[in-house]
């Protein structure tokens, strides 16, 4: 997963994580800009999900929006 492939529906997606674990923040969020990695870092430390389960989420909201 590219961070191109993250940012083009980012908005989007932001809020389907948000309802997803809702201990995120919006600052834990604001970290898409180049920083992929720290982005799935803090989601993994916020949810303590796997960063496979993260990157899962991810595509599977990516996916809901293609269809």
């Amino acid at each position: 997963m590219t961070t191109l492939e993250i940012k083009g529906d980012w908005n989007i997606i932001k809020g389907s994580l948000k309802q997803k674990w809702a201990t995120l923040t919006d600052d834990d969020l604001q970290l898409i800009e180049g920083k992929q990695d720290e982005l799935l870092g803090r989601i993994q430390k916020r949810t303590g999900e796997t960063r496979e389960a993260v990157e899962t989420a991810i595509k599977d909201f990516r996916a809901a929006l293609a269809a």
